[in-house]
């Protein structure tokens, strides 16, 4: 499948919950949440994942989530959103946890980060890095996921209130299309006006879209080319026009080795 856009113009802030920026603020090319620093702040007002609201009447699963060797993160979602959490930050593989209240959630997403050492994110920088060096077979993959949740439910001090469930790992290397023989080798890191990103896209997993193009460098290619990620998130804001031919005249950055302590962070998804 082709793939291929232009920038044009200048990128604007996409404003804040179903509302547009109020001065139409000038963005920078790197940011992936479009946004100026005041409509970014509006948009979290109301957030679940920067722990405004604890009065959620909602059920909500908590789950693991793994991206890669030594990249497991523990998270809440909706019961109603099902698995589209999961699809939207491109978990490789993950179980569910258990499911109840809100708060009920949050202590167990605590208590898995206190006990475990369990991160609750994930840079996408390092997901993508890792992504590029998978295990071949599921089992491989499933084993992280499958350790963890043993030692998890056998934690004392979950909450009485959230039911735990047994652990079913769902693979989505498949549903991603990441079984091409091709990795990625590097992410596009900004848009800039009048550039081109073009390519053939061969696998996607949440934003980030991986695309095979001609850009004339690069030692890794198949074929003439070679497979770097777009994140859909960096074309937010900007004026797009399809164009006819691939290729790509943006900035781009070669992955580095993941960090060996990509899964000690802070902060939440």
């Amino acid at each position: 499948m082709a793939f291929g856009v232009a920038e044009g113009g200048v990128r604007t802030c996409v404003g804040a919950r179903g509302n547009t920026c109020p001065i139409r603020a000038e963005v920078s090319g790197r940011s992936t949440g479009a946004r100026c620093e005041e409509c970014a702040r509006l948009d979290r007002a109301h957030s679940v994942a920067a722990d405004t609201i604890a009065d959620d009447p909602r059920p909500y699963h908590v789950y693991l989530a793994w991206f890669g060797p030594g990249m497991t993160k523990v998270g809440i979602t909706a019961l109603e959103r099902g698995s589209a959490r999961l699809l939207e930050q491109g978990a490789v593989v993950f179980s569910w946890l258990g499911v109840g209240p809100l708060m009920a959630a949050r202590r167990t997403e605590e208590l898995l980060r206190a006990a475990l050492g369990v991160p609750d994110r994930i840079p996408y920088a390092d997901k993508r890095a890792v992504r590029a060096a998978l295990p071949g077979s599921a089992a491989e993959r499933a084993a992280e996921v499958e350790d963890l949740h043993a030692r998890a439910v056998g934690l004392a001090g979950w909450p009485e209130s959230l039911e735990r469930a047994s652990c079913q790992v769902v693979d989505h290397v498949g549903v991603f299309g990441l079984t091409g023989p091709a990795p990625a080798v590097g992410s596009v890191s900004e848009l800039v006006a009048g550039g081109v990103v073009g390519g053939e896209l061969v696998a996607a997993a949440g934003p980030d879209l991986h695309l095979a193009t001609d850009d004339g460098r690069g030692n890794e290619r198949e074929g003439g080319r070679r497979v770097v990620v777009l994140d859909t998130r960096l074309m937010t804001g900007w004026e797009l026009v399809p164009v006819g031919s691939g290729g790509l005249t943006v900035p781009v950055r070669e992955f580095k080795a993941a960090k060996e302590s990509a899964g000690v962070q802070d902060g939440l998804f």
